[in-house]
């Protein structure tokens, strides 16, 4: 049985939330609610909870503040939000689970069992330093959480050249470092990083356009070469939109 706090500042919705979690969640016990960071922190304190359903937005602060107001701290966190907003992207960068309000039964029901069998606190740790840190720095300078089969890591945006995908796995090379390959497919990539300057050439290419050296034309298809000498396809559907592109760089 996991004793849990649920965190947010609209009572409604706390009362709803709250409700859902019983239902459907009979291996959480909900020992005490909180609506503000300032409230939030004195119950925890008071109570030592195992989880906390955390609202992400409220009147005093964030939830991102709360847990740095308690660091270090020895519960699990199930975030919650009503916004896709920035925090969206920064849990996605750091690979930390979320639920959107209004909550799913089935996704909440999922988040609870992640939660009980979650990683190591280390890589948790890891996971929400990445989170605080990216919420801090500028765009161009946001790092990516990448979890290979035997480490997991966090590496500097800037510094991927491309990626490429083979079934379900995307390999990353970057300019200075050796691969790295995720069991994670292209298309979950392709949306975090298009807004940093990247590009879907191919089905199974994704590129920083931040290296991009010269463009080849060739009867047989069409070529990119990035700065590293590395050579992408350029597929004929995406050849147009990808030459646009360069007229705007």
């Amino acid at each position: 049985m996991l004793r849990a706090i649920v965190i947010d500042d609209i009572e409604t919705i706390r009362k709803k939330n709250s409700a859902l979690i019983k239902s459907s969640c009979p291996n959480i016990y909900i020992i005490g609610q909180a609506d503000s960071v300032e409230s939030g922190i004195k119950i925890i304190k008071q109570l030592s909870p195992d989880v906390v359903f955390l609202d992400v937005e409220m009147p005093d602060g964030t939830g991102f503040d709360l847990l740095q107001k308690l660091k270090p701290f020895n519960f699990k966190v199930i975030f919650i939000t009503g916004f896709e907003d920035f925090a969206i992207k920064a849990f996605r960068f750091s690979a930390i689970d979320y639920l959107l309000k209004p909550l799913d039964s089935n996704e909440l029901i999922e988040a609870v069992k992640k939660a009980e069998d979650s990683m190591s606190k280390e890589v948790f740790d890891m996971k929400l330093n990445n989170l605080f840190a990216n919420l801090e720095r500028p765009k161009n300078l946001q790092k990516l959480i990448l979890k290979t089969a035997e480490k997991i890591y966090s590496v500097n945006i800037q510094d991927i050249v491309n990626c490429e995908s083979e079934k379900n796995y995307t390999t990353f090379n970057f300019i200075n470092a050796p691969k790295l390959v995720v069991s994670t497919n292209l298309k979950e990539y392709e949306s975090l990083l298009t807004p940093f300057n990247f590009f879907r050439t191919h089905q199974s290419h994704l590129i920083n356009m931040a290296y991009f050296d010269h463009f080849i034309k060739t009867d047989g298809g069409n070529t990119i070469v990035m700065k590293n000498k590395a050579t992408i396809p350029l597929s004929v559907r995406k050849k147009e939109e990808f030459l646009t592109l360069l007229d705007n760089q």
